[in-house]
């Protein structure tokens, strides 16, 4: 048992979670006891995560890998999932969804993303892969008595099933042509020439662009996002997201590092197409959450042309791009939780008609998300574009560079369109007083983080830089 103490926030959790399963089978409406426990729990994992910031640590023969880019990682998907738990705490209640599961769920699920982040072995990343899967096609169908929620489940299941397979079938061919699972194993006796190991590495790419919705593996995104509660399709918005950057960075620029040709037009093809897809096909959309799908399916677009360069600036580019994403996505969903109406709570676009009249406040803070999402200076998803497409231009990729711009011009016609609605339609009956403390402050926090981020952007870049440098 070498180094254990590097694993002690899995192993925390792992106890947490059946803790907390222990609290919920023997207490009745255990429901608000379990959701602080795990709140609580995420919050204490964070400081024991943050003292293995600055090491990298090899452990289980290499197979497991512990540094600056898997801590700051692992940070962000435990504040992003505390947000998630924290403002989606009274749509759980009011929709009668409050089951001690659903943080239990949210909670092995993180624990998988820790372990996809971490590892360093095809074996272990299939594992980590297959525990966050498996939570979240509960958690889309988390809503019982709705048709939508258990069509999006069993769509997301089938869907899921078939890309773990694919992944899984890539893996056996990695694994019987270089005769490991371990990355550098891998890395070492990977052959461009072998046709075999390539169609390994395109199925593998397949399994992780399912995971993140890059085209043309998304075909479950807007039915999901649409059909699971609210809460649930905000939690996939955020962590999910950030676990499968983590994956793809460390499987192909160590497993398959040596092979960068080969890769690199796979990515840039599936870039360029999340991109377009995103931008055109969310213009039609009359549902909030399918817009936020398409547009995450855009957003996935642009990470994955910061990791196509090759270069360390692409890598950071794209985890800040990845950061800020989780932000913005934060203070979207925050707003969408205030569409309600008599207590029931409102998808359609329309309903925001006149918002800026009724809500001032939010509808500002709306539009400094959508401004943000669109790449609008001086807000923080400007930023995020720029150091994305400095880096693709470095690396000499004019085109996909362009086709960025485009893309990114395309896709500021939806989020402008609905602020005009904000702002300009005429205004309906007020939405019912935001009571939700949680919804307040995270809407607050994420919002003063996107519009100052340019005042001193080089505070979080240093821990960005810090973290890409780990896999360089």
């Amino acid at each position: 048992m070498e180094n254990i103490n590097f694993i002690y926030p899995e192993i925390f959790i792992a106890i947490s979670i059946l803790g907390l399963l222990m609290v919920g089978v023997f207490k009745t409406n255990s429901f608000n006891l379990v959701t602080k426990l795990t709140s609580f729990m995420l919050l204490i994992t964070i400081p024991i995560v943050f003292l293995n910031s600055t090491v990298s640590m090899k452990l289980f023969s290499n197979n497991y890998i512990v540094d600056e880019l898997s801590s700051f990682l692992k940070i962000l998907i435990l504040g992003s999932s505390a947000f998630a738990l924290f403002f989606t705490d009274q749509y759980i209640k009011k929709n009668k969804l409050d089951k001690f599961e659903y943080p239990v769920l949210i909670t092995t699920a993180i624990l998988g993303m820790f372990v996809m982040v971490s590892s360093n072995n095809l074996i272990g990343l299939y594992l980590g892969i297959e525990l966050q899967s498996l939570s979240l096609y509960v958690l889309a169908s988390l809503s019982r008595d709705s048709t939508k929620s258990t069509e999006a489940g069993v769509k997301y299941f089938v869907l899921g099933a078939l890309s773990s397979g694919l992944l899984l079938y890539g893996c056996s061919l990695v694994y019987g042509f270089t005769g490991s699972t371990n990355y550098y194993v891998i890395a070492e006796n990977f052959s461009a020439d072998n046709i075999a190991l390539l169609f390994g590495l395109v199925f593998i790419l397949i399994g992780l662009a399912f995971k993140i919705s890059a085209v043309p593996f998304h075909m479950w995104t807007p039915d999901v996002y649409e059909g699971a509660p609210t809460s649930v399709t905000a939690f996939f918005a955020l962590a999910p997201k950030v676990a499968g950057f983590g994956a793809i960075i460390r499987i192909l620029y160590i497993a398959f590092g040596n092979v960068f040709d080969e890769w690199q037009s796979i990515l840039i093809f599936i870039s360029v197409a999340s991109m377009i897809l995103g931008a055109v096909a969310a213009i039609g959309q009359t549902n909030i959450k399918r817009l936020m799908a398409y547009s995450s399916i855009s957003h996935m677009g642009y990470g994955l042309a910061g990791l196509a360069t090759g270069i360390n600036e692409g890598v950071t580019a794209s985890v800040l791009y990845i950061f800020l994403y989780v932000v913005m996505n934060i203070g979207s969903f925050a707003c969408i939780l205030i569409m309600k109406r008599k207590d029931i709570y409102l998808e359609n676009i329309r309903d925001l008609s006149g918002l800026s009249k009724n809500h001032p406040l939010v509808a500002f803070c709306l539009t400094v998300m959508f401004f943000s999402l669109a790449g609008i200076p001086p807000l923080a998803g400007f930023f995020a574009k720029f150091y994305i497409f400095m880096a693709v231009v470095k690396a000499d990729l004019i085109i996909l560079a362009v086709i960025g711009l485009v893309t990114s011009v395309i896709s500021a016609f939806y989020y402008l369109r609905i602020i005009k609605i904000i702002y300009f339609d005429p205004e309906q009956e007020k939405f019912d007083p935001i009571s939700s403390k949680g919804v307040k402050i995270s809407l607050a926090l994420s919002t003063l983080l996107i519009l100052f981020y340019f005042l001193n952007p080089s505070i979080l870049n240093f821990f960005v830089n810090l973290a890409s440098k780990s896999v360089q």
